[in-house]
């Protein structure tokens, strides 16, 4: 009994400091988010390059996804976790001295290798539950992509107070000191190490399987969305509707925010409703929001009787707020939703495919800010980043519906008949 009862309170230490741990890894890769305001008017960038600029921590975050939790396995989260974040600290000190482009992007790389700790916590902090609660453990841990929000916080008054090369330097000290609390709080145990001969290349031979395919596509609206966006929307308040960026930055949490708190519940939602209902109620809010978000300020005039009469159509601050609140409510409950298909669909392969549907996502997150700058830059239309999305959420509601609603009945179908069918 004592052993079960210290058994548990390891578990719960494990839980509570690795969830810090993401939450301040998270933080750090969104950084540019904020930062990069000020970086793109100091070096005249255009919005491709800014698009380049905050997605280049994204891409290093998520090709390292594979690789860690094959390591986390082999080695433990432990010991992997703290080297990460290691390994990151001195590279965010150094941002603060970066004054070329090219310095940004190299830093960026390796400041960006934060972003794979998702990989090394989620295995982690699983083997110290049981199986019954371990949806719940990687749940609180996924809680962690709040650290967007944290970031949209913490930042802006960094900047305004002291410049923007103070964030960077705070933003070292905080992983430095949460790397201690990391190691005091943490534990280690010999018996959740599993002997992996799994090979990077073996994982991707995942990506024959349509319903992977699939899988990668959701999860890079979902994540890779969400990613794309919080790194996006700051700089979109300032240049939209000409806020402060400490309003900008706090108004963009209310996406960043319920993106991130709320994955465990659409892990909840999914185990009660199914990935397939959740998922797909998923993908039709993200298409309405998406499409109001999409319309550009417009004005217009209309001939009347009376001669002729000037029209304006365009969201305000308020409802723009309003819909991306939505939205991040929506990716959250998707998040857990896809990798709920995963948990159904692979129950003896979970840890192989959800790394390939991961590095799907975080590439989704790399390359989206990229073309919502190219999009900005040949349309001129700040919105043309809404109009992406939109139209790769059409997709995904095109393929759900041809490869699972298709195949349902139309009355009469029973979650029994489903299953059989899919």
């Amino acid at each position: 009994m004592a052993s079960e009862l210290r058994n548990e309170r390891k578990a719960w230490s494990v839980l509570i400091v690795s969830t810090l741990a993401f939450t301040v890894c998270f933080m750090v890769w969104m950084m540019f988010g904020v930062i990069g305001i000020p970086i793109k008017k100091m070096l005249n960038l255009n919005a491709t390059e800014f698009g380049l600029l905050t997605a280049t921590p994204v891409l290093t975050g998520s090709l390292i996804r594979v690789p860690l939790g094959i390591w986390t396995d082999r080695y433990g989260g432990r010991i992997v976790m703290a080297i990460l974040m290691a390994v990151t600290v001195p590279a965010i000190w150094l941002m603060s001295y970066a004054t070329e482009y090219w310095h940004f992007l190299t830093i960026g790389l390796f400041v960006g290798l934060a972003g794979g700790s998702f990989s090394v916590g989620t295995p982690y902090v699983a083997r110290w539950f049981p199986k019954g609660r371990q949806g719940m453990a990687m749940g609180v841990y996924g809680a962690g992509n709040s650290g967007s929000a944290v970031n949209k916080f913490v930042a802006p008054v960094l900047l305004v107070a002291f410049g923007w090369t103070m964030v960077p330097q705070v933003y070292a000290a905080i992983m430095l000191g949460t790397l201690v609390l990391f190691w005091l709080f943490s534990h280690s145990d010999p018996a959740h190490l599993v002997p992996s001969h799994v090979k990077f290349s073996d994982q991707l031979k995942a990506l024959k399987d349509p319903k992977v395919i699939k899988y990668c596509q959701y999860y890079s609206i979902v994540f890779g969305g969400y990613v794309a966006l919080a790194l996006w929307m700051v700089q979109y308040y300032v240049g939209e509707f000409g806020l402060d960026i400490r309003v900008a930055a706090l108004l963009a949490a209310c996406f960043s925010l319920p993106g991130g708190v709320l994955r465990a519940i659409g892990g909840v939602l999914s185990d009660k409703y199914g990935a397939h209902k959740v998922t797909w109620w998923v993908m039709w809010v993200s298409w309405i929001c998406l499409f109001l978000l999409s319309y550009p300020q417009t004005d217009f005039t209309v001939m009347t009787v009376n001669g002729p009469s000037t029209f304006h159509i365009g969201l305000n601050v308020y409802l723009f707020t309003g819909l991306m609140f939505i939205l991040g409510v929506a990716w959250a409950f998707g998040k857990a939703s896809v990798f709920k298909y995963i948990s159904d669909d692979y129950p003896g392969n979970i840890g192989a495919i959800s790394g390939i549907v991961g590095l799907a996502g975080g590439m989704g997150g790399f390359v989206l800010p990229i073309l919502f700058g190219v999009l900005m830059d040949l349309t001129g239309i700040r919105s043309s980043a809404f109009m992406l999305m939109y139209g790769v959420v059409w997709v995904s509601l095109i393929w759900m519906y041809w490869t699972e609603v298709r195949g349902t009945q139309v009355m009469g179908a029973s979650a029994k008949s489903f299953s059989l069918q899919n």
